[in-house]
């Protein structure tokens, strides 16, 4: 057995000298394992986790509402993103890059299960409801509904305006300086006013009675 006593006639563990360097050193910090470093994962609403690709954008998924799925499988969602609202078309998992086309009677039926599930604010859905029950003007027939905004030092607008047969399509278009407007075939995300503005001119000028008579 070792000796408790070291040869300056001291405990082992009191002595400054014999101590110093060892488990007994009062002055030694104490080193912890670091634990090793997990990968990032991106979570899908299904509760399973995957590695993000090399390469691939992290998609910010939130509660939503949506409508389809269309003749191309493809479906129409409304989404509570950070910052606003997002209009988008999904196929399956994947978020396609273009502007949202759907059937103009879903419109209704996207804001009334919306409201249903507490998707977004009472002042928020109630502004939605209300643009959707405008009555079309009389002596008014727009090609589309739009709500005016800026995208930097360029004039941008939102519009709801038909195609197909009892279809709309709701994207953004850019004005170009000395190339006029232009679709950004994107998904839309903006404030929920936003969407209230255009879906009101769209009704107000007959756009929505239209396409769903069409």
């Amino acid at each position: 057995m070792s000796s408790l006593f070291c040869r300056h006639n001291r405990f082992t563990a009191d002595c400054p000298i014999c101590s110093k360097g060892t488990v007994l050193d009062p002055s030694r910090k104490a080193e912890r394992a670091r634990p090793a470093r997990q990968p990032t994962v991106k979570i899908r609403r299904s509760g399973r986790t995957s590695a993000p690709a090399a390469g691939e954008a992290r998609v910010v998924v939130g509660p939503y509402v949506s409508a389809g799925p269309y003749e191309d499988g493809a479906e129409v969602r409304l989404e509570k993103v950070p910052g606003g609202v997002r209009l988008a078309v999904w196929e399956g998992r994947s978020l396609e890059r273009r502007a949202p086309v759907l059937a103009a009677t879903d419109l209704l039926l996207m804001v009334a299960e919306a409201r249903e599930r507490d998707l977004l604010s009472p002042r928020d859905l109630d502004a939605l409801e209300r643009a959707l029950a405008t009555d079309p003007a009389e002596d008014e027939a727009a090609e589309f509904g739009a709500s005016p905004g800026r995208a930097g030092d360029m004039r941008e607008e939102l519009r709801v305006e038909p195609v197909g047969e009892g279809s709309v399509r709701v994207g953004r278009w850019i004005h170009w300086p000395g190339s006029g407007w232009e679709l950004q075939d994107a998904p839309v995300m903006l404030p929920p006013k936003r969407f209230a503005e255009a879906l009101r001119a769209a009704a107000r000028g007959g756009v929505l009675a239209r396409a769903a008579a069409g």
